[in-house]
């Protein structure tokens, strides 16, 4: 029986950015995704097929073997935190920051912070390291409302034109990390179909120099 590989992709900006790099590899999908209701993706290669997906479940789906391949934020790996994958290529697309930000002019108070962010682990990582004692509110969305209803103090959250932030009178302060897309591969696939996915890579890497 052939060998097959299954690619996850994150929806929304990212997949916008990753469909034109994979028409420049002639990789098309068997319809178009914008339109279509459906998460699995036939298309013009036989042995590939692509699954459309929260940005969070990439790379679950790649550390346990449901797919072979991902497409995700460095942000959503930081969380993650999986051990499972390789990250061999840093695509540059989708580029943002992961910061902190608070209300503008307000000086971080002293003593223990309340930070409200989606990014659990890596908040708690980023203020041990800073020695700073925190309690960690998770949210899921509207993330600049709480220091402004008083929910929380600071919040660790992705910032690209910073507009929204400055919209709810936030301004950011910390940077935690350089976020870009990267190609994730389980390090199981890589060892049993490597001949299918080490071109991939190679593929991808070359796109990513431009």
């Amino acid at each position: 029986m052939a060998q097959s590989l299954t690619l996850a992709i994150t929806k929304g900006r990212i997949i916008a950015e990753v469909l034109p790099m994979l028409a420049r590899a002639g990789i098309f999908p068997d319809e178009d995704i914008a339109t279509s209701r459906k998460l699995v993706f036939g298309t013009n290669r036989a042995d590939l097929r692509l699954l459309v997906l929260r940005g969070s479940d990439v790379p679950t789906y790649v550390q346990f073997g449901a797919a072979d391949l991902g497409i995700a934020g460095k942000d959503t790996l930081l969380e993650h935190n999986g051990a499972d994958f390789y990250e061999p290529v840093d695509l540059g697309i989708a580029r943002c920051r992961l910061m902190t930000a608070g209300l503008v002019g307000l000086a971080p108070r002293p003593g223990r912070l309340r930070v409200a962010t989606k990014y659990v682990n890596v908040a708690r990582r980023y203020y041990a390291e800073q020695g700073r004692q925190v309690d960690i509110i998770k949210l899921y969305g509207g993330m600049e409302l709480a220091p402004v209803m008083g929910l929380a103090d600071e919040i660790v959250d992705i910032v690209d034109t910073g507009n929204t932030l400055i919209a709810h009178g936030l301004e950011p302060r910390a940077l935690i990390a350089d976020i870009s897309s990267r190609l994730i591969v389980h390090k199981g696939a890589l060892k049993t179909k490597y001949a299918l996915i080490q071109p991939l890579i190679d593929q991808f890497r070359q796109l990513a120099a431009g």
